[in-house]
């Protein structure tokens, strides 16, 4: 076993910063959930940072669920401007150090680019301590659906500055990989996602749940899970739909979610089964009693939906980009379309309807490959990237300090 393997067994203590955590719902919430149970069942100390959440009073903590770290650290949250749902953290690097010199950790994770991973970036190195960065979200890619593409260039030069900070970003696939190198950010490090397959599954299938949507037997129900928001490209998922309500008037299009576009597709769609936010249980019983999940979104980094809708046993229509283009074979598990191509998505979620043996076939196929992807893989290729860096800290800091006892 190499030292490098011998050291990420090795119990240690890691502090994870973050702009959003459980039980807030979003891709980095819910990874984060998983890093930290998963390093947890592995013998690891956590410890989070993290803003403190819309519904939290001063002196109150949300009940993320399961025991998710061994102790806490809540700073001020603001909300984000334009998207009041998410919320960045303010903290100086001094209180950071301080509470660092209190009980240092080994080594440090942050997931957020905000003010608070900036804060949490600057103690680290002022400290000594190793730190890492998790490239979660394209934020410069966000700017144009929202009427400031302009600002790309800017953000992408901060991204950048932000990341090259650090000893090593993180990235969810090969792709991303190729992204940030494009956008000057080295050195990075492949860290997938998994799925729990025992939560979702399709034997969470509920009838009854299908009949209070207005379907009988073979009826289609066509399944979006995430925010209602621009970024997602809700555009292109309300176009395949109405393709696809054209040839198949009992078909129904499913949203489970919320955001800012909500309103807006509520009043133009009022015949849309908009089912809010769902957690737990109630999510995995709505992803097993779909049937088509479109996934339209370009901007995403991965996207944890699409895992569990194939755990889930649903025939995905993705762009060949972020985590479809890991993980779905076109026809074989999936359907995937070119990142420039929207009639090749509505095609592909056509094709689906109107063929039934093709659509089981894939749905099976689906599940089969999501039973391959574990978390248990994923937190220990987390370990040997993260805890590495500790190591080589540490092997540097030896050397530096025989040199000067010579």
């Amino acid at each position: 076993m190499t030292e490098t393997n011998r050291a990420s067994r090795r119990q240690q203590h890691i502090t994870i910063v973050s702009e959003t955590f459980p039980p807030e719902i979003n891709g980095v919430a819910n990874t984060l959930r998983h890093l930290c149970q998963g390093l947890m069942q592995r013998g690891h100390k956590v410890t989070v940072v993290r803003p403190r959440q819309r519904h939290e009073s001063k002196g109150e903590v949300a009940d993320a669920g399961d025991a998710l770290f061994t102790r806490e650290h809540v700073v001020t949250g603001l909300p984000l401007p334009g998207y009041a749902d998410l919320r960045f953290g303010l903290s100086t690097g001094s209180a950071l150090k301080r509470l660092w010199r209190t009980d240092r950790p080994d080594a440090i994770y942050v997931a957020t680019q905000g003010p608070l991973g900036i804060a949490a970036v600057s103690a680290a190195r002022k400290a000594g301590i190793p730190v890492s960065s998790g490239f979660h979200t394209n934020f410069h890619q966000y700017s144009r659906y929202y009427g400031v593409g302009i600002l790309e260039k800017l953000l992408c030069s901060y991204g950048r500055w932000f990341h090259n900070r650090t000893a090593i970003t993180l990235v969810p696939t090969r792709k991303m990989q190729q992204v940030t190198a494009m956008m000057g950010i080295k050195p990075t490090g492949l860290w997938s996602r998994g799925v729990d397959c025992g939560r979702f599954t399709p034997h969470k299938r509920d009838e009854e749940l299908r009949k209070k949507w207005g379907l009988e037997g073979n009826d289609r129900a066509v399944l979006y899970v995430g925010r209602l928001a621009s970024e997602k490209n809700l555009r292109m998922a309300v176009a395949c739909y109405e393709r696809i309500r054209g040839l198949h008037p009992q078909a129904k299009f499913v949203l489970v979610g919320d955001g800012p576009l909500r309103r807006q597709l509520v009043e133009k769609h009022p015949d849309y089964i908009f089912c809010g936010t769902q957690r737990g249980e109630d999510l995995a019983r709505h992803y097993a009693s779909g049937d088509l999940f479109l996934f339209p979104s370009k901007t995403d980094t991965f996207g944890n939906v699409v895992l569990e809708a194939m755990a889930s046993g649903l025939a995905v229509v993705a762009y060949d980009d972020a985590a479809a283009s890991e993980h779905l074979r076109h026809e074989e598990n999936g359907m995937k379309a070119p990142l420039d191509d929207d009639e090749a998505f509505v095609d592909s979620a056509l094709r689906l309807a109107d063929q039934p043996t093709l659509l089981s076939r894939i749905r099976a196929q689906a599940r089969l490959d999501a039973l391959e992807l574990s978390w248990n893989a994923q937190i220990e290729q987390f370990e040997q990237l993260v805890f590495k860096q500790n190591t080589k800290a540490k092997y540097h800091a030896t050397n530096k300090q025989s040199i000067s006892l010579l």
